[in-house]
């Protein structure tokens, strides 16, 4: 009996621990291989650059110099093979791998990202990469952009964490010397941190208030895989076993 027990216990575990990463691969699918995604991301820049255009073309008189704001990750670099590994060798998000898949070097641009940052940069506007990438991963981040011809790849210009994940503080030193004209992000966070540790009502809430602001000074890219909608929108912030997650993500469609 009692080796019976362990087999089916075995089984469940196995069940369990596959079922883990199930439920990205949908979105992983649909983020790699949809004509649909590439369209959204160049109707995002291409946005941004109408945008850019018009303020330039009204040529108003700041009394500092422009500058974008980007986000990394999702916005002008593509992770998606990294949470494909994750995928396929049914594990998980975990640092020491995150930062391996950094190392590589190898991430390709999120379509649109470097024609548009180009053309702001030839435009006279500084470019500047605010993300949540870890301390250690600055020298990797940094080349990274620089081959794939990002304007303002160097040092100066990638702003990662150190102790708190609040993107304000180095927003605010941006903002010190520069006119911000626009801010591009994956996450709403990256524009404002009233979104930080915000539940899904409180999110709608605060993006239905700034909806003049999408498509003109916040651009929005997609990104279904992970993020805050998730983490503390759905799931409150809190630390939730999969089968928590699994219920909850469940409680949250709508249906008739």
């Amino acid at each position: 009996m009692k080796k019976y027990l362990i087999i089916i216990l075995s089984i469940l575990s196995c069940n369990q621990s596959d079922y883990n990463n199930d439920y990205k691969i949908q979105a992983q699918v649909w983020t790699q291989n949809s004509a649909e995604y590439r369209a959204l991301c160049y109707q995002a820049f291409n946005a941004a650059k109408m945008n850019l255009d018009a303020i330039l073309f009204f040529d108003k008189k700041y009394d500092k110099p422009l500058a974008i704001i980007a986000d990394v990750d999702e916005t002008v670099l593509d992770n998606s093979p990294y949470d494909g590994k994750l995928i396929l060798n049914n594990t998980t998000y975990n640092r020491e791998s995150w930062v391996e898949w950094g190392n590589l070097e190898i991430a390709e641009a999120i379509p649109g990202s470097l024609e548009f940052l180009k053309y702001a940069s030839e435009k006279n506007v500084e470019i500047f990469y605010i993300s949540n990438r870890y301390s250690e991963q600055l020298d990797a981040t940094v080349n990274n952009l620089k081959k794939l011809g990002f304007p303002d790849a160097k040092k100066s210009n990638v702003l990662l964490r150190s102790d708190k994940r609040s993107k304000s503080d180095r927003r605010k030193s941006v903002y010190k010397d520069y006119e911000v004209i626009m801010l591009l992000g994956d996450n709403l966070a990256d524009f404002n941190d009233d979104f930080e540790e915000k539940i899904s009502e409180e999110r709608t809430k605060l993006t239905d208030n700034l909806s003049n602001d999408f498509g003109t000074k916040l651009i929005v890219l997609p990104n279904p895989n992970y993020g805050d909608w998730e983490s503390n929108g759905i799931f409150e912030g809190k630390s939730l076993s999969d089968q928590q997650k699994y219920s909850t993500r469940k409680s949250k469609i709508k249906s008739y």
